[in-house]
């Protein structure tokens, strides 16, 4: 199992740039894929972003591309999500997830991953 604490949440204006950390800590997750996703109110849980731990290589929900990027510090076990050019529809509790499955590919469905952080609350307001 891989404990996963995210950071880094909070409220800012439609424009502006916040960046989520997500520290993980357990077993090795150098063959993992790590996920961020989120959820809006009485909406259900969207990919947003992940990466490959081993080879770096990274995927996108359409709706953040160009404006998100998610990028691991391998020193410090931490992933992070840059977020710029925030949207009110940006709003949402951000969720770090671990797929545990050795050298897996990069999956956008809840459902793929096994560990899951507590949430971050992003608010942005127009």
């Amino acid at each position: 199992q891989v404990q996963l604490v995210e950071s880094g949440g909070g409220l800012v204006q439609a424009g502006g740039s916040l960046r989520l950390s997500c520290a993980a800590s357990g077993r090795t997750f150098s063959t993992y894929v790590m996920g961020w996703f989120r959820q809006a109110p009485g909406k259900e849980r969207e990919f947003v972003a992940a990466i490959r731990w081993s080879i770096g290589s990274t995927g996108y929900a359409d709706s953040v591309k160009d404006r998100f990027t998610i990028s691991r510090d391998s020193a410090k076990n931490t992933v992070y999500l840059q977020m710029n050019i925030l949207k009110p529809e940006d709003t949402a509790v951000y969720y770090c997830a671990a797929d545990r499955a050795p050298f897996s590919s990069i999956k956008r469905v809840a459902g793929a991953y096994d560990d899951w952080g507590q949430g971050t609350q992003v608010t942005v307001s127009s």
